[in-house]
């Protein structure tokens, strides 16, 4: 009898703790094919504005990732296949080439992943096989919800309050230690930066404070757990001369080399063994607000947005509008706080929530700029982009979302222009 064959599609889940999607795939066959695709619309050029989807340090940070996904399997006896192109024609062209049974992946929320796993599952039902989904990137699994995605309260506090009353947070799943890979001559190069963007101006030096991968994301866990670290402090620097503190897990949690499984129960081991303490819940609270942007998009897709695309015009000329998105792009506004903070952005691909609120404060109500040209620049820039995290934080600060007047209260414009040191007339 021949092998029974699954492909793992890897995607925002480089990883190998904590993935139910790979656990499965080796508990239900005898050999696996993992897969890692480049696909070249996600570092594409947009025309208006004028941003790349993802930027160099961004793509470095994936780059990074990937490799050291790689590296994990071949510590296990096998490799990763890494190719180059549209999933919807290189996946089924692999089903065929390897008689793959099944094609296991993680499901995405936002509309152009969804769009490509649609192809995806479209093309593979053609030649009668399943595409069959998992869900790896929140804290809670939607079945374990104290309700069903349509019922799931608009406002935060009330989802929060509801979730950590009545759903529990699962156990992470092992590692898998022993592997049967399918055997493949070619396993593909990792694409370099310049291959990948397709432009050789964007590719400049970059700042390296974070490295890409599951064990990189787990050291720094690690070591922001340990005795002694700053978290353990009242206040911890973070950056652009402000004080607050900040884990900086986003980026690992954004490409999946953490999940945030193991992120809560590591805090949860740290609080059992030197006491609670605010940055512990800040991290918590940190976990919530991404499970409750991905459930929000889930629910309420595009329409999520709709209040904010509805709105009138701005009074600025086009010229107008693109020479101030220029100033706060480039750190020229001439606001101190502000273009320190965006100096950062642009050196380290990371910003503070913080400092992101502000920056898109600054740009909404003081340029009058729309606000999904900053969101689009955040996506080209920031080293932990998330598209749920990204454009649902934006547009609750252009002061949209579908919590009604409650949602206002996540965002509370005065006390950010305060912060900016700036009167207003909104």
């Amino acid at each position: 009898m021949k092998p029974k064959k699954i492909l793992v599609w890897f995607r925002n889940d480089l990883r190998l703790h904590d993935n139910e999607m790979l656990v499965e795939a080796i508990a239900k066959s005898n050999e696996i094919l993992p897969v890692y695709i480049f696909d070249p619309r996600t570092f594409q050029l947009s025309v208006e504005p004028p941003v790349f989807k993802s930027g160099n340090i961004r793509t470095r940070f994936l780059q990074e990732s990937v490799a050291a996904l790689r590296e994990s399997f071949q510590q296990l006896g096998g490799n990763l296949l890494v190719l180059n192109g549209h999933p919807e024609d290189i996946l089924p062209d692999l089903v065929e080439q390897y008689d793959i049974a099944e094609v296991y992946h993680h499901r995405e929320v936002a509309s152009a992943e969804t769009i490509v796993s649609a192809d995806v599952e479209d093309r593979l039902w053609k030649i009668q096989v399943n595409l069959r989904h998992f869900i790896g990137h929140t804290l809670y699994n939607k079945e374990d919800l104290p309700f069903p995605i349509k019922d799931i309260p608009d406002v935060f506090a009330q989802f929060k309050k509801k979730t950590e009353r009545d759903a529990i947070v699962k156990a992470c799943f092992l590692s898998p230690e022993v592997i049967n890979f399918t055997e493949v001559d070619d396993w593909g190069l990792i694409p370099d930066l310049q291959t990948l963007l397709q432009v050789d101006a964007l590719v400049e030096p970059i700042q390296h404070e974070l490295i890409g991968g599951e064990q990189a994301g787990l050291q720094h866990l690690s070591e922001l757990l340990a005795p002694g670290a700053a978290i353990y402090l009242k206040i911890a620097k973070t950056g652009a001369g402000k004080a607050g503190f900040s884990s900086r897990l986003s980026p690992w949690l954004a490409v999946g080399c953490l999940s945030p499984r193991m992120v809560y129960w590591m805090v949860k081991d740290a609080e059992e063994e030197h006491g609670g303490h605010a940055n512990f819940n800040q991290i918590i609270l940190g976990l919530l607000w991404r499970d409750y942007f991905r459930f929000m998009l889930k629910k309420h897709g595009f329409t999520f947005f709709e209040e904010l695309a509805e709105q009138p015009a701005q009074v600025l000329t086009q010229a107008e509008e693109n020479s101030l998105l220029e100033q706060w792009k480039s750190g020229a506004t001439g606001h101190g706080l502000v273009d320190d903070y965006m100096q950062q952005l642009n050196e380290t691909g990371f910003v503070t929530n913080t400092g992101r609120v502000l920056l898109a404060t600054y740009l909404i109500y003081v340029l009058k700029v729309n606000w999904m040209k900053g969101a689009a620049y955040f996506e080209e820039k920031s080293i932990d982009y998330a598209p749920a995290n990204n454009w649902c934080n934006w547009a609750i600060v252009a002061g949209g979302g579908k919590a009604g007047h409650a949602s206002k209260s996540t965002f509370n414009l005065d006390k950010q222009l305060k912060m900016l040191d700036i009167n207003v007339s909104i």
